[in-house]
């Protein structure tokens, strides 16, 4: 008889729609001396048994996918979360809720700042003061604080996918009304009202952890939020300096041309929305909708019991506080840096606009850095590598902003902001890449608090530039990043290893629940031995 081709069964399998994968929970070894058989007899089986468990999962009690296999490999023990990342790739689920993640929240940050560019021109048509232009700045990052706190337990609850659709269509509608601004009052409730779309982070970060392993998980995250805060970049460019121009030539009218402009993003974030709806999953095995008819979905999980249950973890308060001065900072850049060039260097409003774009453009490759050296440390040395990965570009950060605070030439200040931005949108996503492990069942709340940290910074920092000279808000902004980062020594997740106190355990990864030694199977402990292998006992 000749040899099996794991390809054929496989294909065979797949032609067959009531074919049952043994559960591995029911595959316990019950005789102890069987768990001695060779690891390279176990081995020579894993290869057949991965490819057809996790390639090609088919019914099993309890199993319900709404996709019979998946393009990725992907981690059954996860959720059939996917184990790789294949950019170039757009198949449902998992590439295209990344990608959907991405666009709609670099749509979202695009609508969001799309006023930005406009300010020196609203403030001079309007008769407006600095103090009315940064309070119309805080508000628009103020605001955002608790759609991100209200939007973390709904993920939890009805998934990103529609909240996402939702959220960009609101905010469609208050951006197209920037035409209808006349006093500082009705500028800065426009942009309390715009806000609305920073949630969005929310959504993106929740969908991306929905749909990668946790061993993936970092990069995933910090890539998707990085594109997507490309937008307030973009927004300077395209809004600033080829828009807003084309607009003043069509209208004849500097002020005409920004009362319409906004019109381009608005109806660009409504059509994502509706679109993003129709094309994407909420989740690895399809939609909440579809899980909760077959009551798949888990029944204790509440809004409120979420909320709660996140907001009373030490870690989310630490995150919170460190994300305040990451992405807090990133906030109050794109709304300073414009200004700070005209101010200190007597730089054009286009020129000052375009040196401020640097600031949001490294997000296409730092923050996914970030995420990709967490992962990698994580390999290497487990969570505490990923603390150790975090704090060291908190410190790095805090150090560059009094160094570029205190740079007193053009080109030498660009160098620094460049620099800066770097280790900022760095550490962003380095904040992403832990946050995941944080409280697994309600993990939608954690991004919530965490994210609505970063806006809280936004706020602070911004309060600080509104009252008080560039070089003392620069020096609050440089300590209080310092301090951040010796606040990684008291974290300390539930499995792992901190800094100092801890130590790594056996715990789900779906759950974050521990794991009893003899309940092991099919928990990634040894990737490499087939679905029912039972580890010997130490």
């Amino acid at each position: 008889m000749g040899s099996l081709d794991p390809g054929s069964v496989i294909d065979r399998l797949s032609e067959m729609d009531n074919v049952s994968l043994p559960d591995p929970s029911e595959s316990i070894i019950s005789n102890p001396s069987e768990s001695n058989i060779s690891n390279a007899s176990h081995r020579s089986r894993s290869a057949s048994a991965d490819r057809i468990y996790l390639n090609n999962p088919k019914k099993r009690p309890g199993y319900w996918s709404k996709y019979r296999r998946y393009e990725l490999e992907v981690d059954p023990d996860q959720d059939d979360k996917a184990k790789e990342i294949t950019i170039c790739d757009f198949q449902r689920p998992h590439m295209r809720a990344f990608h959907c993640a991405w666009w709609s929240f670099f749509i979202a940050f695009f609508i969001w700042f799309s006023i930005g560019p406009l300010l020196p021109d609203i403030k001079e048509d309007l008769g407006l003061s600095n103090q009315e232009i940064w309070s119309s700045n805080i508000a628009g990052v103020g605001g955002t604080i608790f759609m991100r706190l209200l939007l973390g337990p709904l993920c939890d609850v009805y998934g990103a996918r529609v909240l996402f659709s939702v959220v960009l269509c609101l905010a469609a509608i208050p951006t197209a009304c920037t035409g209808f601004i006349q006093t500082a009052q009705g500028l800065t409730i426009l942009r309390l009202c715009i806000g609305v779309a920073g949630g969005t982070f929310v959504m993106c970060q929740y969908w991306t952890s929905r749909m990668f392993t946790k061993e993936v998980v970092g990069t995933a995250n910090a890539l998707a939020a990085g594109w997507g805060n490309l937008g307030a970049g973009v927004t300077n460019l395209v809004i600033g300096s080829a828009l807003l121009p084309l607009f003043e030539i069509i209208t004849g009218s500097t002020e005409l041309a920004w009362r319409t402009v906004c019109i381009v993003p608005a109806v660009v974030a409504f059509t994502t929305g509706i679109i993003v709806y129709n094309i994407s999953d909420d989740c690895p095995k399809g939609n909440y909708s579809d899980l909760k008819v077959r009551g798949l979905f888990p029944r204790s999980t509440t809004i409120s019991k979420s909320f709660f249950s996140a907001g009373g973890n030490m870690n989310t308060w630490i995150l919170f506080f460190q994300y305040a001065c990451c992405f807090g900072v990133e906030l109050t850049m794109n709304n300073a840096a414009a200004l700070y060039f005209q101010d200190e260097f007597g730089q054009s409003k286009e020129v000052a606009r375009s040196i401020a774009a640097i600031f949001g453009w490294l997000n296409l490759f730092a923050r996914g850095l970030g995420g990709f050296a967490s992962d990698a440390s994580m390999y290497n040395y487990g969570m505490q590598g990923r603390i150790w990965v975090h704090t060291i570009l908190l410190l790095l950060e805090g150090v560059m902003v009094f160094v570029f605070a205190n740079t007193s030439t053009l080109g030498g200040s660009i160098c620094a902001l460049i620099v800066f931005s770097l280790f900022v949108q760095a550490a962003e996503g380095t904040s992403y890449a832990i946050v995941p492990y944080v409280d697994p069942p309600n993990m939608g709340s954690v991004c919530g608090f965490v994210g609505a940290g970063g806006n809280v910074g936004a706020v602070v920092f911004g309060m600080c530039f509104r009252e008080l000279s560039y070089a003392t808000a620069f020096s609050i902004m440089g300590g209080s990043i310092l301090l951040s980062s010796f606040l990684s020594i008291f974290m300390a997740i539930k499995g792992y290893s901190g800094i100092i106190w801890g130590k790594d355990r056996f715990v789900s990864k779906e759950t974050g629940k521990f794991i009893p030694r003899d309940r092991l199977i099919g928990q990634d402990v040894d990737t490499s031995a087939p679905a029912g292998f039972v580890p010997p006992m130490d």
